[in-house]
């Protein structure tokens, strides 16, 4: 990836391009599960969402996974689609936005804490 596509972001439009070809194939049900996962796993994105697109690869070959044998979305994900993304996410170590801000405020409470302490 050169500095442009870092830049611009062609490079992930490229990345997600390929996945929405290769989820066209799938069946139908497979297809609505892929954009609630895609729809729950966006706020898990750091500033410029790239930390996603090894987890929506990995996703995507699940979902082909499961399509070739015959598999429905509730036998590989269960019912809970939020849940599976939450875990999903928390495993590979993606922050929400939640988690960042609550990181933020954390931090800055720390930093007025040592302030008072020394005077």
């Amino acid at each position: 990836m050169n500095f442009w596509e870092k830049v611009t972001g062609s490079d992930m439009n490229k990345e997600i391009r390929t996945f929405e070809s290769r989820v066209k194939k799938l069946p139908a049900d497979h297809q609505a599960a892929w954009a609630a996962i895609q729809a729950n796993l966006w706020p898990y994105s750091d500033f410029s969402g790239r930390n996603l697109i090894p987890i929506l690869d990995g996703v995507v070959g699940l979902l082909e996974e499961a399509a070739a044998e015959g598999q429905s979305v509730q036998d590989v994900l269960g019912d809970d689609i939020k849940g599976f993304c939450s875990a999903l996410a928390g495993e590979e170590g993606a922050k929400s936005f939640r988690d960042k801000w609550r990181e933020q405020l954390n931090d800055a409470v720390a930093r007025k804490l040592k302030k008072q302490e020394g005077k």
